[in-house]
């Protein structure tokens, strides 16, 4: 047993086994917790994101990669800081919107080598770009990608960084980091309910067989019967990148933490019909109270309808309205709440149809569509319990959408020698010039100094532990 005293964790599931998976690199989890908030105990947060970093407090090493999982809208970037003090480090993590891939870029470059580094773009010549990445790669930096954009991105990440990309199986990575989370971090995996918002799940014998609905761009149904035993069963186009796109068009939202945001204030009632609006009560024979949405969208047409018939021309005479003046009519908020509600009730029961079909009990949501959004999650939760009839339960993560870049980050280790120069935070990259007006010799002292280097065993096929001092 370790010697050193474990810093202050909150109470839970005590981490003191090994986590197999073949071919992944080594991590020492002992005592790993949620940071929830920044503590004397842990390194200083490096961003706002609500995503919480995770405290490896036993893992003095340092690691020579990070990870990005590039979706069709966000990439997720994972990676590894020490505390200055030397005891231990944490996970951190941190998204970009894809469309600004050159951002990504720039903060994985100054992860990789501090303030000092210089881009290997058009203002450098071509012999000083290959001095760049011949530095690189003799200092043995790499990043683990997967995702659809680890292929479509692969020749700019490579080029710009000079670095070597690992590229893995998006399926894959989504089921080493699920099970990651699922077994070696505690209060990670929690059910929803408004009367209790963040119930934590109890540890299980065995996690196997599970589903796992990953929600994206799309969705992605995938039954798990094992750590390499996986099948994509269905799916659906109707994911993030739908309810993403058609807010884009029906209100003045920028990002989708705004459209979230907005649907927090709407009220669905005043643009979705109801049962009530149709019976005026219940329909209790099948179980349907007033308030359940018999139409998404349903009374739009209907008002605008009531608005055409009211319309009259310079003339007097009856004109249509306009489509501006449509909406108009409607909230932003209110669209914003139907649409969410209409997605994440599809894909809840589609979730439950697929689940009934293969004997599968246990449902795991992930992917940056919840986002921790408690309207979301409640009608995913709400979904589950109704069609199931109370029998099957939604399992949500603090992490959802991160299981495939800690996938990519768990994966082969792709080669012995692991040596990464620096760890510069998100607070330190805000005392470097914007990238455009970057040239060379421009980059501001870093106040960050080298950390040690973290030696991983090396790894070989078929072969793999995260590892804990007993």
């Amino acid at each position: 047993m370790s010697t050193e005293a474990e810093p202050q964790r909150p109470p839970g599931r005590p981490r003191t086994g090994t986590f197999e998976r073949p071919g992944s690199v080594r991590i020492n989890v002992q005592g790993a917790f949620i940071v929830d908030d920044d503590s004397p105990g842990s390194p200083p947060r490096q961003s706002n994101s609500e995503t919480r970093d995770i405290r490896l407090p036993f893992h003095k090493s340092e690691v020579s990669h990070i990870a990005i999982d590039i979706g069709g809208s966000l990439a997720k970037l994972v990676y590894f800081s020490q505390d200055p003090s030397g005891e231990g480090g944490k996970l951190n993590f941190k998204n970009f919107e894809t469309e600004r891939i050159d951002d990504l870029i720039d903060f994985m470059d100054q992860l990789m080598n501090g303030n000092s580094s210089i881009l290997p773009t058009s203002e450098l010549s071509e012999a000083e770009q290959k001095q760049v990445r011949q530095r690189r790669k003799k200092d043995g930096l790499y990043v683990m990608a997967t995702g659809g954009g680890a292929y479509k991105f692969y020749d700019k990440i490579r080029d710009r960084l000079g670095v070597e990309i690992y590229r893995e199986d998006e399926m894959e990575c989504l089921i080493v980091g699920l099970d990651f989370f699922i077994t070696e971090i505690p209060e990670e995996v929690f059910t929803y309910s408004e009367a209790d918002p963040m119930h934590f799940a109890e540890d299980r014998p065995t996690i196997y067989p599970y589903l796992l609905v990953n929600i994206g761009s799309g969705v992605s149904m995938i039954k798990v019967s094992g750590p390499q035993q996986f099948e994509r069963i269905g799916g659906s186009s109707l994911g993030g990148g739908t309810l993403w796109g058609l807010l884009a068009l029906l209100t003045d939202a920028k990002s989708f933490d705004e459209m979230l945001g907005m649907a927090e204030n709407g009220d669905n009632t005043a643009v979705d019909m109801l049962v009530g609006d149709i019976y005026g009560t219940d329909y209790g024979r099948i179980g349907l109270k007033s308030t359940t949405i018999a139409s998404s969208f349903g009374k739009v047409f209907k008002k605008s309808h009531e608005l055409d018939e009211g319309s009259t021309g310079a003339g007097g005479e009856k004109a249509p309205s306009t489509i501006g003046e449509r909406r108009k009519k409607f909230r932003q908020e209110d669209m914003s709440r139907s649409l969410l509600y209409a997605i994440s009730n599809n894909i809840g029961q589609i979730s439950y149809l697929q689940a009934q079909h293969h004997n599968l009990e246990h449902i795991y949501f992930g992917g940056s569509f919840i986002r921790g959004h408690h309207q979301t999650m409640n009608t995913l939760s709400y979904a589950i319990k109704f069609w199931s009839k109370g029998s099957k339960k939604a399992y949500f993560l603090r992490h959802e959408g991160y299981l495939g870049s800690v996938g990519a980050f768990l994966r082969r280790q792709p080669v012995t020698s692991w040596a990464r120069r620096y760890s510069a935070g998100e607070a330190d990259l805000e005392n470097i010039a914007p990238r455009g007006a970057i040239g060379r010799g421009d980059r501001r002292k870093s106040p960050v100094s080298p950390l040690p280097t973290l030696s991983l065993p090396p790894a070989t096929e078929g072969s793999s532990s995260i590892q804990k001092d007993t």
